[in-house]
């Protein structure tokens, strides 16, 4: 194992390709919403979203895909970039489809009762179409929502309380160089603005961070007194880098910080049409403004700590090497496909005075195997060891517990997994007891 390798947290998904984060800060957690690009794609192959929480910023709770194309029975291609947000203890989830009754892309818009889903769609048909992509959603401080998108061009319309339905007609927002910055060599795109947009509000002042200049995309942003403008250009936020020619971004406060999601290129295959969403945290400038933010491998800082002496989900994952998830006949996810070698990082995690043992609930259809239960790296001091049997099938829950030795203060935890040829075994849940 590379040293430096177990130290980064960036990008915070390992197990799949996701792109477009779209940040929601609910219940003392951030929920993230993504794309998911298809392994070894060469075009912008999408057919669902997923879903991540954390309470932390570091270790994300895996909630699988409750939103898909198959959800728009008119849907018939291009997950493309959405957003979702809540009003009125509901969750919509505004999402570009190709709509295939006329080919041209389409903003539908899904709804849930629970910010993980199951969503379903809201209306039966797209909320809104003229053909342009990249949804974000904005609620003023006087409950007037408004739905920005487009590329090649912006446009806003002005939300309905219902969130599904909008008053008035779609509005152009003028493309000056003032409001979007200056574009040279393409006589059609005169300013900066491309796509993505992410409008809120701060301060009183209306933010529209973007993605600039294809291609390859940087993220600007502009400002205006309002929400529908007058638009002035601010500048980069985000350089372009990365090993991904497009970039996507997501602003939210979280804790008492701010932090900006975006995508790279950054994992083992990736590129520009296998993306990693992963994310850094910055501090506005005295005047509001946004200062530069460089990609990096290590990411945001943990806030707090994680708990382990209540139970975690399997799938909550600070980083994870040659894991998948899947869903869990328990209910939730779990994490499987499991083979010798590999392992869960779990960040920051408060053992205190000390764990005395470990239990895991899991699932064998082959001759099981072994969680090592490590700290500080993969390879790092063993403080115990459970086996895990045939339980008789993949999804044929048993839980195993073992002794634990030497797991105090704060340290970063690594269920490491060994056994045999082939997959070994699932895990859905694991927890430690506090030594008496």
């Amino acid at each position: 194992m590379h040293p430096t390798a177990a130290r980064a947290d960036n990008p915070i998904v390992q197990n799949v390709y996701t792109a477009d984060p779209a940040p929601l800060v609910h219940n003392g957690r951030v929920y993230l919403y993504t794309g998911h690009d298809e392994d070894g794609s060469t075009s912008f192959t999408m057919k669902d979203w997923r879903v991540y929480s954390s309470a932390d910023m570091v270790n994300w709770t895996d909630h699988g895909s409750p939103l898909s194309l198959a959800t728009f029975s008119w849907a018939s291609s291009d997950a493309w970039a959405g957003q979702a947000v809540q009003r009125g203890g509901r969750f919509y989830w505004y999402v570009p489809v190709k709509n295939r009754a006329t080919g041209r892309m389409a903003i539908g818009v899904a709804v849930a009762d629970s910010p993980t889903g199951p969503f379903r769609d809201a209306l039966g048909r797209p909320l809104v179409e003229n053909g342009e992509i990249d949804p974000t959603v904005f609620i003023d401080d006087d409950g007037q929502a408004y739905l920005y998108w487009g590329n090649p061009n912006l446009w806003y319309v002005k939300l309905n309380a219902d969130m599904t339905s909008y008053s008035g007609s779609p509005t152009r927002i003028p493309l000056t160089t003032a409001g979007f910055g200056t574009r040279t060599g393409d006589p059609n795109r005169p300013t900066l603005y491309e796509e993505g947009p992410w409008v809120y509000k701060r301060n009183g002042l209306y933010y529209m961070v973007f993605a600039a200049k294809c291609c390859s995309e940087f993220i600007a942003y502009s400002t205006a007194p309002g929400p529908t403008g007058p638009w002035t250009y601010r500048g980069t936020v985000m350089p372009t880098q990365g090993s991904s020619f497009t970039n996507h971004a997501g602003i939210v406060d979280f804790k008492g910080n701010s932090y900006f999601f975006y995508h790279n290129g950054a994992l083992p295959g990736g590129g520009g049409f296998t993306r990693s969403v992963a994310v850094e945290k910055f501090s506005y400038n005295a005047d509001g403004s946004i200062p530069t933010i460089n990609m990096t491998s290590t990411g945001a800082p943990q806030v707090g700590t994680l708990d382990p002496y209540v139970r975690q989900e399997a799938e909550t994952i600070a980083w994870g090497s040659g894991l998948e998830t899947e869903w869990n006949s328990e209910g939730g996810m779990d994490v499987g496909w499991i083979e010798n070698g590999d392992y869960i990082k779990v960040k920051g995690v408060a053992f205190g005075a000390g764990a005395s043992s470990f239990a895991a609930r899991v699932a064998s259809a082959t001759s099981g195997g072994t969680v090592e239960v490590r700290l500080d790296s993969p390879s790092g001091p063993i403080v115990g060891r459970c086996g895990v049997p045939n339980t008789g099938g993949w999804q044929s829950w048993t839980t195993v517990n073992c002794p634990v030795s030497g797991a105090t203060g704060t340290r970063d935890l690594y269920l490491r997994f060994s056994g045999g040829s082939g997959f070994l075994f699932n895990v859905n849940w694991w927890q430690f007891t506090r030594a008496a």
